[in-house]
């Protein structure tokens, strides 16, 4: 098949280009319906790349790769898999659009977390919530003789 592309966007402004010779196809095959092809066809497609060694990223965007996508991580390879479609061209269509998807998220630099104070509303329930839990609790207690 030909090269991955990923589109543009924030971490790759002009997008990635993997080449075909960097991922790895592997069938197998599917479960699920397909008649009587079913166990005749590989069509369950997993589609691997080694980001370690990837030449498509930069540093930068290698370690964000392998800092955010470390437990889906053998090593260093990322495989995903397609068989969701009964045709293998179908699932490795899948599995390429699901691979830039993951990639593309992955590159993206983090944004900061921007500091905001609890609205009145926020703080007026929090502390009805409080007052409540107290009665329940205080209920709780040893019945007095009164």
């Amino acid at each position: 098949m030909d090269d991955l592309h990923v589109p543009p966007g924030p971490g790759a402004p002009h997008g990635l280009r993997i080449a075909s010779a960097e991922l790895r196809e592997q069938f197998s095959h599917a479960s699920g319906p397909g008649g009587q092809g079913v166990n005749t066809t590989d069509s369950r497609v997993q589609l691997s790349i080694d980001l370690a060694t990837t030449e498509a990223l930069t540093d930068t965007q290698r370690a964000r790769a392998l800092a955010r996508l470390a437990p889906r991580l053998a090593g260093t390879v990322l495989t995903i898999a397609a068989a969701e479609q009964r045709s293998q061209r179908q699932n490795r269509v899948a599995a390429r659009e699901r691979l830039a998807t993951l990639l593309r998220e992955a590159i993206m630099p983090a944004t900061p977390r921007r500091a905001t104070r609890p609205t009145r509303g926020s703080q007026r329930r929090r502390l009805e919530e409080k007052r409540q839990r107290s009665e329940t609790k205080r209920g709780r207690g040893r019945p007095t003789l009164d």
